[in-house]
């Protein structure tokens, strides 16, 4: 019966449009953020980039869900589409408040190693970007997942070495806690990137 409703009630396409556009975004951020740590002459203009496509993300979240909230045949299930959304937004709110603490703690100089870790968060989000493209096909969805999975567990890696050698180099205690936070801000981007790839592997085990 669900499948004789779906041929014959109405429904919107766009949907998957969308979280591709989402998770462009995500990327873009990610590169912008990559360039802002190893080219570390603008932050306040470079920290603006990132927020700017921050809004560009919350105003496609908010269509995809006056969308979701008129459509009454979804391509897969309301509250996946919602987990999803956010999820991939996640990424970029913690992305955007890395960028944003350089800033506002006023950071001067960029500690050797950090921009590794925002080049270990680059290639999760092109991970990201690469499944969400193939959602609706399901082709080689596991492979970019488990290669996201592989990349949070170097982010975590990278974090920890960042973070011991903070407490070993860094006599400051301020700039120790400055750093500590910024540095867990990214390495949670990363998580969140994860995040992502488990309820795409949920979607895709559902509707298979």
């Amino acid at each position: 019966m669900p499948g004789i409703l779906s041929k014959l009630l109405p429904h919107e396409d766009g949907f998957h449009d969308m979280f591709v556009e989402l998770a462009e975004n995500v990327y873009r951020a990610s590169q912008a953020m990559v360039a802002m740590l190893e080219n570390y002459s603008n932050p306040a203009s470079d920290a603006e980039k990132i927020k700017d496509i921050e809004h560009a993300n919350d105003t496609i979240i908010h269509s995809l869900m006056n969308k979701l909230n008129r459509t009454f045949i979804t391509p897969f299930d309301r509250e996946d589409i919602h987990e999803l959304a956010s999820k991939i937004d996640d990424v970029l709110d913690l992305t955007d408040a890395a960028a944003s603490r350089l800033v506002t703690y006023r950071i001067d100089k960029i500690r050797p190693g950090v921009s590794d870790l925002s080049r270990v968060l680059l290639e999760a989000t092109k991970e990201v970007v690469a499944a969400v493209r193939v959602l609706e096909k399901r082709n080689e969805i596991l492979e970019h997942c488990i290669e996201i999975n592989r990349l949070e567990n170097e982010g975590d890696r990278v974090c920890r070495d960042l973070i011991a050698n903070l407490f070993e180099q860094e006599k400051d205690p301020i700039l120790v806690i400055k750093w500590k936070e910024i540095i867990e801000v990214l390495e949670i981007a990363t998580d969140k990137c994860e995040d992502v790839a488990n309820v795409v592997e949920t979607i895709t085990l559902k509707n298979a």
